[in-house]
């Protein structure tokens, strides 16, 4: 009994200092969506699944505002990135990381994330 006490003190001690749940478990933002892909066809997205693997959405969100349309409003007004520049060092970097960490991770290629 005592030992099941020092695990809820542990948990709810790590929820305090984290802020409580995660953007996965509090829901923010679509499961899943659809980005524009360019020329290269349309990228389905697993939103709560990267929210639950990487844990901190400013690391996409950096780039991209928490806002739907944003890929294509920053397309429009010119301010969107080179692909090169985003999605290399996104994504692609991020799941070459992982794979290299021995961790499952998504696709490492254009054509395994873009629909045609």
């Amino acid at each position: 009994m005592k030992r099941w006490r020092v695990l809820t003190a542990g948990l709810i001690l790590a929820m305090a200092v984290t802020g409580g749940l995660s953007a996965a478990e509090g829901g923010n933002g679509a499961d899943a969506m659809v980005l524009d892909g360019g020329s290269r066809g349309p990228v389905p997205f697993g939103h709560h699944r990267h929210q639950t693997a990487l844990g901190d959405c400013n690391l996409c969100h950096a780039v991209f505002p928490r806002e739907a349309g944003s890929i294509q409003r920053l397309k429009a007004d010119g301010s969107l990135k080179a692909r090169s520049d985003v999605m290399n060092k996104l994504c692609i970097q991020c799941h070459r990381a992982k794979k290299t960490a021995g961790v499952a991770t998504g696709p490492l290629t254009c054509a395994q994330c873009h629909q045609r």
